[in-house]
């Protein structure tokens, strides 16, 4: 329901007239009607008092559009709170979770030079202990030859001798 405006309000102002009023049927249109006195002073109160509950009808009226207004505002308000906590926790979340994924990336690189540095050292030793197996067993493959080369030559030189 709309609030009418000052402008667009309409009271209703009866003429009267000190002239006696016609029968049923015989009114004259455009003469004012007759009124006693009594009642004029009768409609005047009713008048007067009709014009007061309209006043205060408006205010009422006007009253109402306020409260409506003052709670469309704290329910704003009630809102922009909500949306600001709600952006808060979120921008909160994202944080943790950023440094929570920077610390394990942190924690996995760390623990991939560690791995790395360990696959290299036991390449490297690993690579030592074989290559001194296989100098230890080329060595020994050809002291073996060696000593038969000899022993041949010294079976020859007995045989040939």
């Amino acid at each position: 329901m709309t609030v009418p405006k000052e402008s667009e309000k309409r009271v209703f102002k009866p003429t009267f007239s000190d002239k006696p009023a016609s029968a049923p049927g015989q009114e004259k249109t455009g003469e004012s009607v007759s009124v006693p006195e009594k009642a004029r002073g009768s409609l005047d109160s009713v008048l007067a008092q009709a014009e007061r509950a309209y006043a205060a009808y408006t205010e009422a009226q006007k009253e109402v559009a306020r409260a409506y207004k003052d709670d469309e505002t704290q329910v704003e308000q009630i809102f922009k709170d909500a949306e600001r906590r709600a952006n808060e926790n979120y921008e909160d979340t994202v944080a943790q979770a950023l440094k929570v994924k920077n610390e394990a990336l942190e924690q996995a690189q760390s623990a991939f030079a560690h791995a790395q540095e360990l696959a290299n050292t036991t390449f490297e030793t690993r690579i030592q202990q074989t290559s001194l197996a296989r100098k230890t067993a080329i060595d020994q493959a050809w002291g073996e030859r060696t000593k038969k080369v000899e022993e041949a030559w010294k079976m020859y030189s007995r045989i040939t001798g």
